[in-house]
């Protein structure tokens, strides 16, 4: 996978968004791989524990 400039400076939500955008696009990521195995329509709840800054 290829990662431009645009990726790593992109604006977000909030006063720090370089600590919110990677989560989320974490999310969206995992969200695509259910969705690509057909195992979202499963998923009841989701349990994230962030550390650190996040």
């Amino acid at each position: 996978m290829a990662i431009s400039t645009f990726d790593l400076f992109s604006v977000g939500i909030g006063p720090s968004s370089s600590h919110t955008v990677g989560p989320m696009r974490a999310a969206r990521q995992f969200v695509e791989a259910l969705r690509q195995t057909q195992q979202l329509t499963d998923v009841s709840r989701i349990k994230a524990e962030m550390y650190g800054s996040l």
